[in-house]
């Protein structure tokens, strides 16, 4: 029995066993009817998170972003495949490598729709001798931003879907979210002044970049996405609705948080236009219609997100 090509188009997804990667592996999952089948890559098949993306219908292979002829053999035969790198396990130096190897598989397996996970590169943004945000070992500002630009021409001649992301809100539940002080109230810090932070459910990436690849027209565009831009009196608030008690913000110098964060925080506030006002939630929503708000998100999280 023959079956059409568009019910066959595979969809290749780096990092499957991720947030991102896991995410898009799902949302195709959900959809069995979308058009498309995934292709789970991950450098450990026998593993607890790959067996359960098994269990949901992904086929699962193993291919290690160290060794190019793995990945490039993972992505033979895909329509599509999902690139991202994992700025928390290696140096930039390493992501940009790792980047170059996806890129350069693509274009020798023939991959017709490339979705590359990206962010801006800080460095663009600032002029030489502006010292707001110091330079960091390597020369990068926001070492985890600025690979992830840079490696951006790695996909020349690829066609590409630029996907820059946002701030995981689930930053905000595993550690990062409101505390109890001294007086018993609860208290968010960061340092973000009265600057909006773009910020997203991280299941909305994946389901962001199911729906580029529903879009071919796409490839060679930038897309960046947000599920709100919130300041962090408004995060405070939506913290309060959902615990149902108040949740005051409070503003703290960036010099608070380690160099990289702090530089992270300073181009978030300094160029708030050019970051948050890349990102409009409503153009995310015509994308993907289900994009959570902070609020509903806090509404599907299981555990109290505070400490």
């Amino acid at each position: 029995m023959s079956t059409s090509p568009k019910q066959n188009r595979v969809v290749a997804v780096v990092g499957a066993t991720g947030r991102q990667g896991g995410g898009l592996v799902r949302s195709i999952a959900a959809d069995p009817d979308g058009g498309f089948t995934v292709r789970a890559i991950t450098r450990d098949a026998g593993s607890p998170r790959a067996k359960e993306l098994a269990a949901l219908g992904a086929d699962v292979v193993t291919a290690d972003l160290d060794d190019p002829a793995s990945v490039e053999a993972a992505f033979t035969g895909a329509y599509g495949a999902f690139c991202v790198t994992a700025a928390q396990e290696h140096p930039p130096e390493r992501e940009t490598a790792h980047a170059a190897t996806m890129a350069a598989a693509a274009r020798r397996a023939g991959v017709a729709h490339v979705v590359w996970s990206t962010f801006e590169d800080t460095r663009t943004f600032v002029a030489p001798g502006d010292d707001r945000m110091p330079v960091l070992p390597g020369g990068y500002l926001v070492p985890h931003y600025d690979a992830k630009g840079a490696a951006d021409a790695e996909f020349a001649g690829v066609p590409t879907t630029f996907l820059r992301t946002a701030f995981y809100w689930e930053n905000l539940r595993d550690g990062g979210g409101p505390s109890r002080g001294d007086d018993g109230v609860l208290t968010l810090t960061l340092p973000l002044g009265t600057a909006r932070l773009p910020g997203i459910a991280v299941a909305d990436i994946g389901r962001c970049a199911h729906a580029i690849f529903r879009r071919p027209e796409l490839a060679g565009k930038t897309v960046s996405i947000t599920g709100e831009n919130l300041t962090g009196a408004e995060l405070a608030a939506g913290f309060a609705a959902f615990l149902g008690e108040p949740v005051r913000f409070q503003d703290v110098p960036v010099s608070a948080f380690p160099a990289e964060l702090a530089n992270m925080f300073r181009f978030t506030q300094d160029f708030e236009t050019a970051y948050a006002g890349a990102r409009d939630p409503g153009e995310v929503r015509e994308l993907h219609p289900g994009l959570l708000t902070f609020r509903q998100w806090l509404s599907e999280t299981p555990e109290r997100t505070s400490r």
